[in-house]
């Protein structure tokens, strides 16, 4: 069960990242930049939205054990 709910979650959680990569690229293009600073700009929220990620889950496990 506990594998399961990893994989889910971890799942949740790039699909998530994937989905705000592209609303920023997506954002940036409207805006007029070209397709590699859209690109970096995606990469960039890409990166961030995993490391915010891996930070709570940090944070959680030091809370909870």
């Amino acid at each position: 069960m506990t594998v399961a709910l990893v994989l889910l979650t971890t799942a949740l959680v790039i699909i998530v990242a994937l989905l705000a990569a592209a609303g920023a690229g997506k954002l940036a293009r409207l805006d007029g930049a070209t397709w590699p600073t859209a690109l970096t700009r995606a990469a960039t929220v890409f990166a961030a939205v995993i490391t915010l990620a891996a930070t709570v889950t940090a944070a959680l496990a030091a809370l909870l054990t």
